[in-house]
């Protein structure tokens, strides 16, 4: 007799576990990512980044590089056929309900999805979501511009954070809380967590231009000033000009999360524990 299949679990936390290789390139991407967005924020005095004026555009042409190998490397090192097509249907679900929002107003409705899917399918499935699902949609609402590999980048570590959140299920197959107080809390986590990187979207978004939109003032960027100083004036700049954008952002994320998430996190987990593949 043969021996009976070893069944796998569409999960990238269960099923689909990221090789050595591609978590070092998906850890490097994560690292110079969050470092081309923060650099203002930790420039030396006198050093390069802030007396040469082509060192940011260096940063902003090398991240879609950065986003391509590690969309490269990671897929084909921890997703299957299968893992990718759900990829597809989710980036496609995303580029779908983001001309509800895109944005305007502070209406924001890709975040909710790419939450529950990071939450279900894990960090790494999270993070691909972040970057495809943005970038489909951008081409769906016109949206191309220098502002792209950062929005990527930015929803990138949002599906990213919503993997690594506590209390996820990593056992193959197993189901999510089954009590409805276990329920409840996660939702709840999940809600929390939608706010605060609704917010810190925001701010990242920021950081892409603000320290060359405004050169005088109390929210202009001072090259070389210490972390706090910088800091303070990024906050400030944030509340005078996206605040009313982010916390519309916010808003908008815990409603799709406490309306949709219940159901939609019960589809994804019955789509992970019916997804098998022979291995």
């Amino acid at each position: 007799m043969s021996e009976p299949l070893q069944e796998h679990r569409f999960s990238p936390r269960a099923g689909a576990k990221l090789g050595v290789a591609p978590s070092l390139v998906l850890a490097m991407a994560a690292v110079f990512g969050l470092a081309a967005m923060v650099w203002p924020l930790f420039a030396a005095p006198g050093s390069a980044v802030t007396q040469d004026a082509t060192a940011p555009w260096i940063f902003a042409l090398m991240l879609p590089v950065v986003l391509a190998v590690a969309l490269t490397q990671v897929a084909g090192g921890a997703l299957d056929p299968r893992a990718i097509a759900m990829l597809g249907v989710l980036s496609a679900g995303v580029a779908a309900v983001r001309p509800f929002g895109a944005g305007a107003g502070g209406i924001e409705t890709v975040f909710f999805l790419i939450i529950l899917a990071g939450r279900v399918f894990g960090p790494a499935f999270g993070f691909l979501l972040g970057t495809t699902g943005l970038l489909t949609s951008a081409f769906l609402t016109g949206g191309i511009g220098p502002w792209l590999p950062y929005q990527m980048f930015a929803a990138a570590f949002i599906g990213l954070g919503a993997g690594l959140l506590p209390g996820a299920r990593r056992e193959s197959g197993e189901p999510g809380p089954r009590t409805r107080t276990g329920r409840v809390g996660e939702l709840g986590m999940l809600v929390l967590y939608g706010i605060v990187v609704s917010l810190v979207f925001g701010l990242l978004l920021n950081l892409s231009f603000w320290p060359f939109t405004i050169t005088t003032g109390a929210l202009a960027y001072v090259p070389g000033a210490d972390f706090s100083e910088n800091f303070g004036r990024l906050v400030l700049y944030s509340l005078a000009t996206s605040l009313g954008w982010d916390l519309g952002r916010a808003v908008t994320t815990t409603i799709l999360l406490a309306v949709a998430g219940p159901l939609l996190l019960k589809i994804f987990r019955r789509a992970a524990k019916r997804a098998r593949w022979e291995g």
